[in-house]
This record gives structure tokens, sequence and C-alpha cells, in this order.
């Protein structure tokens, strides 16, 4: 035996460690044993769950592959956006039972303008998109913020599905050519600006209005239930306001992807009138969007009471 500096004092606190640290590895081996079965116990059902969507989709998808085969027979990308309008819709139908009330009012053919609230996150633009093409078979052009050109690797999605970042001159040519026209007035300050109270945040913009005047097409105002208890934006917070006023970086986090009942609401075309000036539509639009919003959301929003809508079968006036 060899005494360590110190003599017996030092060697019983040796021992003393060595057998604390071996308590605490018993434990941890304990913890191991105790909690993995009952993570496996839970996780297993969740996998079960995911694998009976990800057939629900398969199917959704499978149901119209004789429109999706005559699709890419015409051409690569029509077959291509009619394939991934079908992921999206069956994704809108599961996760959020997706709705559109209202579909007639987009024409079969001919332009429009479609102006709508921004979500934290819009997805349910996405799903209205996908449900255009699937319906109308029409793809509906867009307006996006630049910093979504910016992305690596979004340049192809945006081109395929028609998505341009103005002026109002390409908006104005879109429309003119015959195509549906998407636009946000809110934009990026609606989505990380807005809140559970659904206040619309256009400001004095006009140039919608003025793009529906040169182009001479109606304009369609649009608004879907419980989108901001899907997701919901921090951009409330002090910081990230100063953040964007100051630098414009639209980087307030977004929490949320909860399984909320979703209800698009297309309203009464907005035709044009030559006689209208670009002030006076822009109001006269906010007023249609914000009727929609008053007839048909909860405020301020709730997301239990959004997740219970789930299990209505019949939609019940807020």
């Amino acid at each position: 035996w060899c005494i360590p500096a110190g003599g017996p004092d030092k060697l019983h606190q040796r021992g003393t460690f060595l057998c604390g640290v071996e308590d605490y590895l018993s434990f941890l081996e304990y913890l191991l044993w105790v909690f993995t079965p009952l993570a496996v116990v839970f996780i297993l059902p969740f996998l079960i769950v995911i694998l009976l969507y990800l057939s629900i989709l398969f199917l959704h998808v499978y149901k119209r592959k004789n429109q999706l085969r005559e699709a890419y027979c015409n051409n690569l990308w029509d077959g291509a956006r009619k394939t991934l309008a079908t992921l999206w819709d069956g994704h809108g139908a599961i996760w959020h039972g997706y709705e559109i009330h209202g579909m007639e009012k987009i024409p079969d053919r001919g332009p429009a303008l479609i102006v709508y609230y921004h979500g934290a996150i819009p997805i349910d633009y996405y799903y209205f998109q996908a449900r255009v093409i699937l319906q109308k078979g029409r793809t509906c052009h867009s307006v996006a913020d630049h910093l979504l050109f910016k992305i690596p690797g979004f340049k192809l999605l945006l081109e395929v599905f028609s998505v341009i970042h103005g002026p109002q001159e390409e908006c104005v040519r879109a429309l003119r050519n015959g195509h549906l026209l998407g636009i946000s007035p809110g934009g990026v300050r609606e989505a990380l600006f807005s809140d559970e109270t659904y206040p619309l945040l256009w400001s004095k913009r006009k140039g919608f209005a003025q793009v529906a005047i040169d182009s001479q097409v109606p304009v369609i105002p649009m608004f879907t239930q419980n989108v901001r208890e899907g997701f919901r934006s921090l951009g409330t917070l002090r910081l990230f306001r100063w953040l964007y006023e100051r630098f414009r970086l639209p980087i307030a986090p977004v929490y949320g992807g909860f399984p909320v009942k979703f209800r698009t609401f297309l309203g009464d075309p907005i035709p044009y009138d030559p006689n209208t000036s670009a002030v006076e539509l822009a109001e006269r639009v906010k007023l249609a969007v914000q009727s929609l919003i008053d007839e048909h959301q909860q405020i301020p929003g709730s997301i239990l009471c959004a997740l219970l809508e789930r299990f209505r079968t019949k939609r019940k006036a807020p």
C-alpha cells in the first residue's frame, strides 16, 4: 500500500468521493432502467399514429392518381404542382380539418386579385393555393417579400408556383395575362406584429388597390379563421419590434403548429369601378377583410377553443 500525501485522511476523502460517483452512476442507471421502457411505451403509439397519417396522405395522392398522370403527360411542372398540391391539401385536411367557404367566388377563368390577412406563418394560404390548383385547375400567382427570394434553395419552388416580389408592373402584367394573384398588404409586418386580436397592420398601403385599378380586375377579400391560433409570433415583444424597425430584421420567433380548425372565408368580389380612387378602394378592401374577421373570428383568439372546433360537426358563429 502507498499512502498518499496527507495520510489516511486524504485517502478517506478520495474513497468518499469515489463512493459518491458510484452512487450517482447507480442512480442514473436506475433512472434509465425505469424510464427507458416508459419512454418506449409512450413513443411507439405516436409512431403508429404517424404511420396512420402517412397512410392517409398516401391515399389522398392515390385518389388523384389519374389526374396526376394526366398532368404529368401534359407538362412536367403541371404534374409537379398537382402532386405538391395534393400533399399540401392532404396535410391541411388531416392536421387542420381545412375548409374553404366561398370557393365559387374564385373565377374558373380570367383574372382576379385576392387580398388576405397574413398569419404568423401563411400556411392557410398554401392550403388555399393547393385547393385552387386541384379544384379550379389554376395556379394562383403570389406576391412575397424579397427576403423569401434570398433563402438558399427556394428559387425553383418560387418559380414553379409563380411567386413574384413585385413591383406593381409585374403584378399588373400577371393580371392582364389572365391569372389569379394573391397579395397580403400587411406582409411581414402583419405576420410578426399582429396577434390574437387580429389587427390589420396595413398602414396606408394602397399599391395593391392601384394594381387592381390599372388591371381593371375585381378584388376578392379572404380571411382564415384561427390562423393565429395555429402559429403565433413573439414579435409583440419590444426587442423584436425594435430590431425590425431599426434594421428590418424579421427575426421574431414563431411557435405553435397546433392542429386547430382552419376555415378560409372568401368575401364577395369588389368589382372594378373606374370612378374609385386607389385610396378609396384600399379602404373598401380593408373594411371587407375586417368584416370577415368580425363575423368569423373569436376575439381574442383562443388556442383551446380553436382545438375544440375540430370536434364540432356544425360551425357556430363566434
